[in-house]
């Protein structure tokens, strides 16, 4: 009886705990053994999430899913789980099942329309698309004069804008909340009248100055250099210099207004010759304004006949890309990929270099309007300077505007309970990341409440250290590249300047890890020194997925490079684990980029240039003329639209094993996003 009693109050006790404990999952009232086991196993799920073993986080989902089958929470998580390791199509069947049962609301219904655009359009660009204003920068803020009579924008990486304003002759920086970072008012003499403002391949900056009837070079901080050309009608001189644009050579090419003509500097600021007047062939410029260079030919708008013309590099006319008539008053023209953003009047236009096919992207309407300049900025976006309204408009896709950033909570740091941490990835529908936003653009709450001592503490677009693994394609036709292969992880090991982490993957039957360290140590690398074998069916999903995941944990900037000489198609084994969309929404998903870095002269399997055009990378050969050794600064080059945040927590632990919400709002302009997810604090 004694040993019954005693069995008794044990039980008792035991139902009395599970009473008062609080469950995670919102389907069980009272804690039973089943809910007890689930909670352990996703306790475990996302404490691995959060690790980045996200292949380990999706089997304690599904453990703690034969417990409790049906709970919400865990398939929210398993489908997250599933997203980042590239399974976009099973993540968003896991999520449709649980908005279908109600769960997750316009949130969750929001997330999942943005994937499955993603999956259909990619980052295809789209020169047909409308954009419509998401914001704008005034020029007076109530008697407050910020500028005037803006001429030109110019996008930074870091999200900000030059902007440069006519009528208060000066420079001015402007971060993505229309907040004045810098002011610049040029020489000693300050600018005059300037009017167009474009960046050379080493940050600084070159001016026109209409009124002045020179050129000025500042620095990329915006520091004067020099100043050259003068007024007149000889070599190297100009009358109301309008627009700029650069040739591969940086040759400095502007539109001479008052003569009717463009003229030519060399890099230096030399004047080399001009061209555009009257030939046997051409009828000459009438009044030449925007100028852009693609591979070497130079485009014309003239605003006193409303076509654009052709021309080669020693300005010999070659022919007409769009008819005359065709624009109003066109002005600058500044190069979208392939494609010419055009300027004219009250309208926005894209013209594609191919046919000459001319597209409306935007107008701004019946209002008095003039729009000298509109250029794509880091965040997809199209920065736009109206002359005449006093304005720089921020202007986005229909689709952007409507559907919202998406905003993706990816880790939460709690080592230091309760200060907890926060990373966070900010893009738009079609996968571009957001950068240069600032802590006010940022909102934090806990359970709906704001939390306390909120703070941004930095942005992974400014880091410049990267993570790269090179993966050694293993097949007999790039063993044969010995020399190539050597000369390439040399090259590429020494740009990295002894900063990050360099991994070298074998691409073989079964991948290999061969090196994991400090680049600094692979000066004397050689191919013979690789343990995996040459094989005919190399298995180069697995070594790409290998290689991303080695670079999960590690510099928010980093990248796969992959040394190939197989231009053939791949074998049946080649991608028979992850089909090449799973691997490139892997990579995308994790930022990482993908290189290739091609050994031969032919081109690329069709596999290997979608992954490559799919993940911001890009295709070089080993060769180059100007070597490898800007690939580097190309990787830390990329966007990236990840933030660290803090904040203090509040909520009760119960010793670490409550679990605990979190949501962060952001906000740029007219457009917001929001993503909320939970965490465990350690165990007391």
């Amino acid at each position: 009886m004694k040993f019954c009693r005693f069995i008794v109050v044990i039980f008792s006790i035991f139902f009395c705990m599970m009473a008062v404990y609080s469950s995670t999952f919102d389907s069980v009232t009272t804690p039973t053994a089943d809910s007890l086991f689930a909670e352990e196993e996703f306790r475990r799920g996302v404490q691995s999430f959060y690790r980045g073993a996200y292949n380990e986080a999706i089997l304690m989902f599904e453990n703690a899913l034969t417990y409790l089958p049906n709970e919400s929470l865990i398939l929210d998580w398993l489908a997250r789980a599933y997203y980042q390791s590239g399974l976009e199509g099973t993540a968003l069947q896991h999520w449709q099942f649980v908005s279908d049962a109600g769960y997750g609301g316009l949130l969750l219904s929001s997330k999942m329309e943005i994937i499955r655009d993603r999956r259909v359009i990619g980052n295809t660009y789209l020169s047909s698309a409308r954009y419509v204003e998401a914001g704008s920068y005034p020029g007076k803020v109530d008697d407050t004069l910020i500028f005037s009579q803006p001429s030109a924008v110019l996008p930074n990486p870091d999200g900000t804008t030059w902007v440069l304003a006519y009528g208060s002759n000066e420079l001015i920086c402007i971060d993505v909340n229309g907040f004045v970072v810098e002011r610049i008012r040029g020489p000693l003499n300050g600018f005059d009248r300037p009017m167009d403002l474009i960046r050379k391949a080493d940050g600084s900056l070159l001016i026109s100055e209409y009124a002045g009837d020179r050129i000025t070079l500042l620095d990329e901080k915006g520091r004067f250099v020099k100043s050259f050309g003068s007024k007149g009608v000889g070599l190297g001189q100009l009358m109301g210099p309008q627009y700029l644009a650069l040739d591969s050579s940086e040759n400095i090419y502007v539109t001479d207004f008052g003569n009717a003509r463009v003229v030519v500097f060399d890099k230096e600021g030399k004047g080399l010759f001009s061209f555009g007047k009257k030939t046997e062939y051409f009828h000459g410029l009438k009044a030449p304004t925007g100028i852009a260079i693609y591979q070497d030919i130079i485009y014309v708008a003239d605003a006193g006949t409303g076509g654009i013309y052709s021309f080669d590099r020693a300005g010999n006319y070659m022919g007409l890309l769009v008819e005359e008539k065709t624009f109003i008053r066109p002005e600058a023209m500044k190069m979208d990929g392939e494609f010419i953003l055009i300027s004219d009047s009250n309208r926005i236009c894209t013209v594609d270099l191919a046919t000459g096919s001319v597209y409306e992207n935007a107008k701004t309407g019946n209002a008095p309007s003039r729009i000298l300049c509109s250029v794509p900025d880091v965040n997809g976006n199209l920065q736009v300077a109206d002359f005449k309204s006093n304005e720089v408009y921020v202007m986005s896709s229909m689709t952007e505007l409507v559907g919202g950033l998406f905003v993706h909570i990816e880790k939460v740091f709690v080592d230091n309970y309760p200060h907890v941490e926060l990373e966070v990835k900010v893009e738009n529908r079609h996968r571009q990341p957001v950068v240069g936003l600032k802590a006010e653009n940022f909102y934090i709450t806990e359970g709906k409440h704001p939390v306390l001592n909120q703070k941004l503490e930095g942005a992974a677009s400014n880091n410049t250290i990267c993570d790269i693994t090179i993966v050694i394609d293993r097949s007999p036709e790039t063993a044969a590249y010995s020399e190539a292969i050597e000369s390439a992880v040399k090259e590429i090991a020494k740009s990295m300047n002894g900063q990050g982490t360099l991994q070298i993957i074998s691409s073989g039957q079964v991948p290999g890890t061969e090196y994991v360290g400090s680049p600094s140590n692979l000066g004397d690398f050689t191919q013979n020194a690789l343990k995996t074998p040459v094989s005919d069916n190399c298995s180069t999903d697995l070594a790409i997925r290998l290689a991303a995941n080695g670079l999960i944990n590690g510099e928010k900037k980093r990248s796969v490079i992959f040394l190939t000489g197989n231009t053939s198609e791949y074998s049946a084994n080649s991608f028979s684990s992850y089909s090449i969309s799973q691997l490139a929404a892997y990579l995308n998903n994790n930022s990482i980029s993908l290189y290739t870095i091609n050994l031969t002269q032919q081109p690329l399997s069709n596999e290997i240039q979608y992954l490559t055009d799919r993940t911001n990378g890009t295709t070089m050969y080993v060769y180059r003329p100007t070597g490898l050794s800007e690939i580097v600064k190309d990787i830390i080059s990329i966007p990236n639209g990840v933030y660290k945040l803090s904040y203090t927590s509040s909520l009760p632990t119960d010793f670490g094993r409550n679990y605990l919400p979190v949501e962060i709002e952001t906000y740029l302009l007219n457009r917001s996003g929001r993503d909320e997810i939970g965490y465990y604090p350690p165990m007391e």
